[in-house]
């Protein structure tokens, strides 16, 4: 009797939730490329082990059809334009819905996290307390630093223009708004059709 081979499934009925966006034969726009991996970057560091999750959401949300190990993980991730080893192979539509199915799920179960630091953030602000004095906002920036400044190309003018670090912190401040707006209501469709915006007609 011949053996079949194993089949994963390659069209997950958590992708039908976000609708097809009509895009080029090229993949997905510069911008969705781009926004995809710096939320990935801010969830690998809200969290240690983060990036071990990833691969365990992916199995949970049968996703190994389209991202099957971590090397094509990688692969997927490294289309973002600023990355120092950019892959110019395009992100494909089913790509680009499975990373964002796997960045709301991770929000969600960190949103507690999320919100809270959003919250001592603004009132350090307002207070004019120096971040360093909050134990967890201050290892969430350093790390986000360290993250960003170890993958982003420094010869890109999208990385040259993070110059500074208070400017990276805004980044990854803007980041964390972004993750709290896809744990919201329909917040993953919402965030995936804003990677879109202003790229079709």
């Amino acid at each position: 009797m011949q053996v079949q081979p194993y089949q994963t499934n390659l069209n997950p009925v958590i992708l039908d939730s976000l609708p097809d966006i009509p895009i080029s034969d090229k993949g997905c726009p510069r911008r969705a490329r781009l926004q995809i991996d710096l939320m990935l970057l801010a969830i690998e560091a809200l969290a240690l082990g983060s990036s071990e999750r990833m691969l365990v959401k992916i199995s949970e949300l049968e996703l190994q059809g389209i991202i099957p190990n971590r090397v094509v993980l990688w692969r997927l991730r490294s289309t973002n334009p600023l990355r120092r080893y950019s892959q110019r192979q395009p992100l494909t539509l089913k790509e680009a819905k499975a990373l964002v199915v796997i960045i709301a799920m991770m929000s969600r179960e960190l949103t507690v996290r999320i919100r809270q630091l959003l919250i001592d953030f603004e009132q350090m602000q307002r207070k004019q307390i120096p971040i360093e004095q909050h134990l967890q906002l201050y290892s969430y920036l350093e790390r986000f630093q360290a993250h960003f400044r170890s993958r982003m190309n420094p010869r890109r003018a999208g990385v040259i223009a993070y110059n500074s670090p208070e400017k990276v912190n805004d980044l990854a401040i803007a980041l964390l708004g972004k993750l709290l707006f896809c744990t919201g209501t329909a917040g993953m469709q919402r965030f995936w059709i804003s990677l879109f915006d202003g790229e079709i007609a």
